[in-house]
């Protein structure tokens, strides 16, 4: 019997998505990094509606992957849904740059959610998509790269836009990210004629989650003793139908609490750019922007993501700890709620009335981008690896979903402002502790799968 050679080369395609990656990436955080600075300063909304405001975008933007999951996994396919999608997100950031009005922000924010959040699942997706059985072992490094192009195109648009927006006004300011978000869509479509697609999944084979959930809940009466909860199903699915909708049910369970952690993490474009206006914005002769301080987190990222993986990681297996994907994530859970009580402590001197350089936000900072290295993107790796070829969209996009879930939180408790001050951020370091008990207790149970390479019927365009 011959094997199949292994290749430890990336496929030739990669690039185009890992390059349109970076330019949507610079897009999306580069308009982002000024929308609150830009509804105070510039449309004079009230600074916990503006913060509101910026979370509840932010949930649409992870709301809506599950709109795009399901227009590709069941009817377009990912690329083309990857690619009108796009399109209309380019729209959103013209309508940003024309109209300095809510009006023209509304609109904008609307169509940019519905382009961004659409694509989500679906490019993180079709990067795993690309690769077979001769390369999967390249899958983890691929994301790693994925994840970088990400922080680079962040890092430099938190760095310009800003700057930008102080200097031409938000016209130029929306429209640069604009700009590159049309480059991002030239760049993916230049990859058409290489890129391997799976084709939507025939709906008279495979069904989504929520079908197999529905009919489990209209028919509990039908539980067997001994059986799970969804082996109800089996009385009108397939056991593969019913394997795959098992395999989302556990993985949303360990996914839930990480809802909480992306409630702290986008914090870093609302309340701690909040917290950096109050703070002394001069450093080694230089006078920053309150919004550019979020650039510390994706230059942190591309420095820490080799450290972790090439020294931390392999550093502990040498102590014969594995470092598995779900203790990743339970260890980063905890960091990030030290970060909170450390941009706490900031802000209780702030409020004693003592002039704090923004300098001291590097340790927040450093503490809560290692978490994220440590859970973003294992979860984008865990969730590829976890996911059913039927549902390969399907489950990306819950993992985005508690991105949304989390942005929802921040826009409620930004809506009741009963917190005030530092007892703002020591909220949420207690909330952190507490799901992270949770996860860690939900992860030990948690029986890990491996979909990579099982994938039917590829084609190539």
């Amino acid at each position: 019997m011959s094997q199949t050679a292994i290749s430890n080369r990336f496929p030739p395609q990669i690039k185009y998505i890992v390059g349109n990656e970076a330019c949507e990436r610079f897009s999306f955080y580069g308009m982002r990094s000024i929308l609150v600075i830009f509804m105070i300063n510039h449309l004079k909304m009230d600074p916990s509606d503006s913060t509101s405001v910026y979370h509840l975008f932010a949930s649409a933007v992870y709301l809506l992957p599950l709109l795009g999951a399901y227009i590709a996994d069941r009817f377009a396919g990912k690329y083309k849904t990857i690619f009108v999608l796009s399109l209309v997100y380019c729209l959103g950031h013209l309508a940003l740059a024309l109209w300095e009005n809510q009006g023209g922000l509304y609109l904008g924010l609307g169509l940019i959610a519905l382009g961004s959040g659409g694509i989500k699942p679906c490019v993180s997706a079709y990067v795993g998509d690309q690769f077979t059985d001769t390369n999967k072992h390249l899958l983890k490094k691929v994301f790693d790269v994925f994840y970088w192009s990400i922080n680079f195109g962040s890092f430099f648009s938190t760095l310009l836009i800003p700057y930008l927006l102080v200097k031409f006004g938000s016209g130029v300011a929306f429209g640069i990210p604009g700009v590159l978000m049309a480059i991002a869509t030239v760049l993916f479509w230049m990859g058409r004629k290489q890129y391997v697609n799976l084709p939507p999944m025939d709906k008279t084979e495979s069904v989504g989650f929520m079908p197999i959930l529905a009919y489990t809940l209209f028919h509990l009466g039908q539980k067997e003793k001994g059986k799970s909860f969804l082996d109800i199903a089996r009385a009108k699915y397939t056991e593969e139908q019913v394997e795959a909708a098992k395999a989302v049910a556990s993985i949303i369970k360990v996914f839930f609490t990480v809802s909480v952690f992306w409630a702290l993490f986008d914090q870093n474009g609302s309340s701690w750019v909040l917290q950096a206006e109050k703070m002394d914005l001069n450093f080694m002769g230089m006078h920053l922007e309150a919004s550019q301080i979020q650039a510390l987190n994706p230059i942190m990222v591309m420095l820490l993501i080799p450290v972790f993986g090439s020294i931390i990681y392999p550093g502990i297996e040498k102590l014969g700890i594995q470092v598995t994907p779900l203790r990743k994530m339970s260890v980063g859970m905890l960091l990030a709620a030290f970060s909170f009580i450390a941009v706490g402590m900031l802000q209780a001197m702030i409020d004693a009335g003592h002039v704090v350089s923004v300098a001291w936000q590097f340790i927040p900072y450093l503490i809560i981008t290692c978490s994220e290295v440590m859970i973003s993107i294992t979860g984008l790796e865990f969730a590829y690896t976890q996911a059913p070829p039927s549902m390969k969209s399907t489950i990306m996009s819950f993992w985005l979903l508690t991105v949304f879930v989390g942005n929802l939180l921040d826009a409620y408790v930004a809506r009741i402002n009963v917190f005030q001050g530092a007892m703002y951020f020591y909220f949420f370091a207690g909330l952190m502790f507490l799901v992270s008990i949770i996860f860690v207790l939900s992860a030990a149970r948690y029986k890990v799968r491996n979909y990579v390479g099982l994938e039917k019927g590829l084609v190539t365009a």
